[in-house]
């Protein structure tokens, strides 16, 4: 299916042609017996070897020279021509029909044999004396190569060749085509001639050679047997049945009427095919047709395996490179820079996949493997592509797309100018972009509204710490992050930086990243996330040589040429961080290889990105995101029953990009909290801007991203009338809010920023006709805004009236007020007339029905041709004319940008409106206090995350702080939801610090300035990580960084090791959290000597979850409620009864476990010393070092640390 070439009209005919002269017809038709009795290549011989020896040779025959487009093709007119014009009888041929010969991947051939008769071919208004097309009726408007009948082994049919055709491509069969016929398969291989050198030239035609009548087979031809190749006009021969009557003009041996040319010969013994066919290329290995890829390399020649080979490129030996086609260096010029990459071919309107490619896409989707040339091939419909490139993205491959630059009059015209090469004379094919799974900038494309990064990693050591420069963009907005930063030696920042971004795919400097941040990386980061390791230096670009790169090319001109480039204030006083510069450069030279960075970069979209934000937001590092459920749950991965899931009531996809980020920074400062906090109680109190809101900003576009491609320049039409809609959607909106505001609150303020929209979008009203941009695709400008449009369109409108004109005087001229234009295919504006009406006999037929003629005539075609090129350069102006309205879109870029932010923090405010009514009851507005001393209260709290899946939750109280203890030392059974507890009071202080109301009757805190968790029971094998050591590496960040506004939640530490060691190691930190960090929170243990041991500590209060246990029947029945006390066991034994473990085992147990349990002996020997005077381990310690401060050793108790010691001892 070849593709259109841009206009629809014929072409001139070519030079070449009219020098040859141009005959008159008589205006009758001719046989279709010459059209089955024409050889069919033109280039190859007439017949097999066979019948060359077995004939006798006829002078050759010199036809009459008429032009290719004026060749008639109805059926009974093409025989009678045949009769007149031919003297020889084709011979069904023993051997297998050759694939035509293309220009594009055929050298200079010579005809061999007889002498060949000589036929001159002038050119058709579309095509330039190419070839002989068969005009038959037709509703397809798609080109077609003519086909010749060649003889074939099955003598009741016979199968035609493409002949070639200098328009375009054309693509035999669907991707999932037709069972194919293997050994017919190569008779319909697409002609690559259209890329080929335009000939005008005389053609040669062997001549065709007589054979005795052969005895007809009595076998019945086979349907299965007979090539049905794909016909792009829909040529009435193509599709014949077997039974059809065109068969009587047939050769046929017996017939006793025989052509009176038919010269009597010896009966043809056949014999089998001397000559060897050419194996097919898909049934033979890559290695086989090109050696190179036997032992393959890289661009570099190294071998895989080399320390620094390179997947992504090959090595194309010189020699190879010479024997190559022109079509075949085209695409390895191409393919050897992509050897890693999924490479979609434009060819016609087809996207075609080769060699590797077309292996891997026939291996995974069982698309139809075929031939190019010398080349495995696999293609999908241009239509489909979008579905495809998914369809590979998702698999996580990278997709190239190489597109044709011109179209077929294009190259006609580029050729008829510039008398172009041989070399160039193929159709323009360039690289048009690279997609990956984590630069992606088409919307339709990408899978939710959430952003997609790609991000660049610089690791190093400063002063002996590790350090980071991390550049990330969502490629799909233009938005850049810029980070660098010191890390501790467990890499806090940087786990919590790939927590929150969890970046889709990743640059890393090879041989520079270290095993810790990999392991992170590969712990943290999806199967699917791409991984790239980029060539220090040369890839990955030092800070020096990035400074150099953005400072040269161009990204942050301004319009002014004369003025010095302006960097983005971000970026510019991030310049002399040398990690952060070095990431950027790795960043920036994988998106020029993406052919993105000049889009991306020239938006001048920079934000300065902090992991731990200390100041003025709650720290929610990566592991705490992952224990709270936040992003993503422990379950399956996935959103659901997440606190994000539950929040994000966002309409627009900006809102909902931009409320992720407020979930991984909630706010620290209490006036800002309770802004958002008066905005919710407003949104809710009076819900008309609610409801306004939302009715208005239903189906919004993503405006955010649209933006970005409208400054790339490769918005669609219908796309850019979108923004436009939206925009006049946002302007409306704002207008109806306005009369809500006036006031000082938060959504007052933003409805007053709003920048004014009316004056940007006054001029887009009447610019573009916006019902041509969603019907016909096309951004067509009113009259008076474009100039060159203008005179291009006046010129298309002349050449119309001409043609019109003409068929009026026409009409006179022949009294026939009937007579009209009709198209067939792309052969348009013939002059159609009944069959009954005379015409002038220098009108020549180009196609007929059973009751009209149709015709060209020298004056129609030169206005046709005339057309034709006008219609070319129209095409071009209206893509020139869109790429202008996108330059001046473009121009209040910070305008729409500062619009988009404005609504996606309404959005986000209303989200919370939303989250907040849906809590239902009880819920409350969270206090917030400033008090020195830290405080968590919640009265009957449920759990956020569980309102609509459990009905009947047992809420409960929560007290940390305040007048009551900093620490509650939870105790126990199995199961018992004390780490429901944890998580719980986690999740309600993040939505109070977001804005958000708790389930809860009251709630009333000091603002966390982060929340440090270590909940579970899990180990890292991947990291080689055992579960006491990913235990004790948590317990460690925690005890170097909490603060007194910190909240804590330690779960069953010391679980992972014996119970010496656990429980000295849990003593030991709780001691140290209560007593010296002064942080609140929860110590979940099944160390009951640990509530014994720390009984009189003025910071912890011993809690536990309540049961009832039936000690008869083993059974406990939890009741979820949280109480004073200490749990009187773990009652480990009554879990393994309800859990089915035999009774037997159970017992034993129990025997074992009153004789070896260390902690009950140990809470025992607690106990009886308490019968005299018993001190606290932690009490002695702290004495001991406050003994070793007064001897002049350095303290290592704080102020606060002895005031909680001196209470502890009161306390005794």
């Amino acid at each position: 299916m070849g593709e259109k070439a841009g206009a629809r009209t014929p072409a001139r005919a070519t030079p070449a042609a009219k020098k040859s002269g141009q005959t008159t017809s008589t205006g009758k038709q001719q046989s279709i017996l010459g059209f089955f009795s024409k050889s069919a290549n033109t280039n190859g011989p007439a017949s097999s070897p066979l019948a060359r020896s077995s004939t006798t040779a006829k002078p050759a025959i010199k036809l009459e020279q008429t032009p290719r487009y004026l060749k008639e093709s109805t059926k009974s007119n093409s025989m009678s021509a045949s009769k007149r014009s031919s003297n020889v009888t084709p011979v069904p041929s023993s051997d297998a029909v050759e694939p035509g010969s293309s220009q594009e991947n055929r050298d200079a051939s010579t005809v061999k044999g007889k002498p060949a008769s000589k036929v001159n071919v002038e050119s058709s208004p579309v095509r330039k004396g190419k070839k002989t097309v068969n005009y038959a009726e037709s509703s397809d408007d798609d080109e077609d190569p003519f086909e010749a009948i060649k003889p074939r082994r099955t003598l009741q049919r016979r199968a035609r060749t493409a002949v070639p055709d200098d328009d375009d491509d054309v693509y035999e069969g669907d991707a999932n085509g037709v069972e194919e016929e293997d050994e017919e398969m190569a008779d319909f291989v697409v002609s690559d001639e259209s890329d080929g050198p335009s000939r005008s030239k005389k053609r040669k035609r062997p001549a065709a050679k007589s054979t005795a009548p052969r005895k007809r087979s009595n076998r019945s031809p086979s349907p299965a047997a007979i090539p049905s190749p794909p016909d792009e006009d829909g040529d009435m021969l193509d599709s014949v049945p077997s039974t059809s009557t065109a068969q009587k003009w047939k050769y046929d041996p017996e017939s006793i009427q025989t052509n009176e040319h038919t010269a009597s010969a010896p009966k043809a013994v056949r014999k089998p095919p001397t000559s060897k066919s050419k194996p097919k290329a898909h049934t033979r290995e890559p290695e086989d047709r090109y050696p190179w890829l036997a032992n393959l390399k890289d661009g570099d020649m190294h071998p895989p395996g080399h320390p620094d080979f390179d997947p992504t490129t090959v090595y194309v030996p010189p020699y190879a490179e010479k024997n190559f086609s022109a079509f075949e260096k085209q695409y390895w010029d191409i393919k050897k820079n992509l050897w890693d990459t999924i490479v979609f071919f434009k060819k016609g309107k087809f996207y075609e996949l080769y060699e590797n490619d077309a292996t891997i896409g026939h291996q995974l989707f069982d698309l139809k493997l075929t031939d190019r040339v010398n080349m495995r091939m696999v293609g999908v419909p241009e239509s489909s592509l979008d579905l495809w490139v998914n369809q590979f993205v998702a698999k996580g491959y990278k997709v190239a797309r190489v597109d044709q630059m011109e179209s077929a009059l294009g190259k006609e015209m580029r050729e008829r100018e510039t008398k172009a090469k041989k070399v160039d004379k193929i159709i323009r094919r360039e690289l048009a972009c690279i997609l990956t799974a984590g630069t992606l900038v088409d919307g339709s494309m990408l899978q939710d509204d959430m952003a997609t990064y790609c991000a660049a990693i610089k690791e190093s050591v400063v002063d002996g710490k590790p350090s980071f420069g991390i550049a990330f963009v969502d490629a799909a907005t233009g938005q850049f992050f810029i980070s660098e930063f010191e890390d501790d030696v467990d890499l806090t920042k940087f786990e919590t930086f790939v927590a929150q971004t969890s970046p889709r795919e990743l640059l890393l400097e090879k041989s520079h990243i270290s095993t810790k941040a990999l392991r992170i990386l590969k712990n943290s980061t999806s199967p699917t996330t791409i991984w790239n390791y980029l060539k220090p230096h040369i890839e990955f670009w030092d800070a020096s040589s990035t400074r150099r790169e953005l400072g040269c090319s161009g990204y942050f001109a301004t319009s002014d040429k004369n003025e010095e480039e302006v960097w983005p204030e971000t970026l510019a006083k991030a310049k002399d961080k040398d990690l952060l510069m070095s990431a950027l450069g790795g960043l920036t030279h994988y998106l020029r290889v993406l052919k993105l960075e000049q889009s991306l970069l020239s938006q001048g979209n920079f934000e300065w990105y902090s992991p731990i934000q200390k100041n003025g937001t709650l720290i929610l590092d990566g592991q705490s995101l992952i224990n709270l459920e936040v992003f993503t749950n422990t379950a399956n991965g996935s959103a659901e029953g997440t606190l994000f899931n539950l929040l994000n009531k966002c309409i627009t996809p900006f809102g909902k990009r931009l409320f992720r980020k407020w979930v991984c920074h909630p706010l620290c400062n209490i006036k800002k909290i309770n802004e958002r906090l008066d905005a919710v109680d407003m949104l809710n109190a009076d819900r008309s801007i609610r409801e306004e809101f939302s009715s208005q900003m239903t189906k919004m576009p993503d405006l955010e991203r649209l933006i970005s491609r409208i400054h790339a320049g490769v918005c669609k039409a219908e796309g850019f009338a979108k923004v436009l809609e939206g925009f006049e959607r946002i302007n409306q909106t704002m207008e109806l809010l306005s009369v809500y505001g006036g006031g000082n609150g938060l959504v007052d303020r933003l409805i007053e920023s709003m920048p004014n929209l009316k004056d940007p979008l006054g001029y887009w009203k009447t610019a573009f006709d916006r019902q041509k941009a969603w019907n016909d695709k096309l951004l067509i400008p009113k009259r008076g805004i474009e100039e060159d449009f203008d005179s291009s369109q006046d010129e298309l409108d002349r050449i119309k009236d001409e043609l019109q004109a003409l068929l009026d005087e026409q009409k006179a001229a022949l009294n026939c007020r009937t007579l009209k234009f009709t198209d067939v295919g792309k052969e348009v504006y013939q002059m159609e007339a009944p069959k009954a009406t005379k015409v002038p006999k220098t009108w020549r037929q180009m196609s007929a029905t059973a009751s009209v003629k149709r015709y060209y005539f020298k004056q129609l075609e030169d206005l046709v041709r005339e057309l034709q090129e006008a219609e070319e350069t129209h095409s071009q102006i209206v893509k020139e004319v869109a790429a202008r309205f996108f330059q001046r879109f473009d121009t209040d870029y910070e305008v729409w940008l500062q619009a988009i932010q404005i609504i996606a923090q309404l959005d986000c405010l209303i989200s919370l409106a939303k989250s907040s009514a849906a809590m239902g009851e009880p819920s409350c507005r969270p206090e917030f206090v400033d008090e020195e001393r830290s405080v968590v209260e919640f009265k009957e709290l449920r759990h956020p995350c569980m309102l609509n899946t459990v009905t009947d939750f047992i809420p409960n109280d929560i007290k940390l702080g305040g007048d009551q203890a900093n620490i509650n030392l939870l105790t126990g059974a199995n199961a018992a939801g004390k780490s429901t507890i944890l998580r719980m009071s986690c999740t309600a202080v993040i939505m109070a610090q977001i804005g958000c109301y708790v389930p809860a009757v009251s709630a009333r805190l000091t603002p966390v300035d982060r929340i440090m968790s270590r909940l579970g029971a899990n180990d890292n094998i991947f990291a080689a990580q055992s579960t006491f050591f990913v235990e004790l590496s948590e317990t460690k960040k925690i005890l170097s960084e909490a603060t007194p506004r910190s909240l804590v939640i330690l779960d069953e530490l010391g679980r992972g090791t014996s119970s010496y060691d656990g429980v000295a190691v849990a003593q030991a930190v709780l001691h140290h959290v209560a007593s010296h960090i002064g942080c609140v929170g929860f110590f979940a243990t099944h160390y009951h000597s640990l509530a014994t041991e720390f009984e009189n500590h003025p910071e912890i209060r011993a809690q536990r979850m309540q049961i009832h246990v039936d000690d008869k029947n083993r059974r406990v029945t939890f009741l979820y409620k949280l109480e004073d006390g200490v749990a009187e066991g773990s009652f480990g034994m009554h879990c393994a009864a309800m859990c089915g473990i035999p009774s037997k085992v159970i017992e034993r147990a129990e025997v074992a476990a009153k004789e070896w349990e260390h902690t009950s002996r140990l809470k025992e020997s607690l106990e009886r010393a308490k019968t005299g005077c018993y001190i606290p381990l932690g009490i002695l310690s702290d004495v001991a070092s406050l003994l070793r401060e007064g001897e002049g050793g350095q303290s290592e108790v704080e102020d606060r640390g002895v005031e909680v010691l001196m209470r502890a001892i009161e306390a005794l």
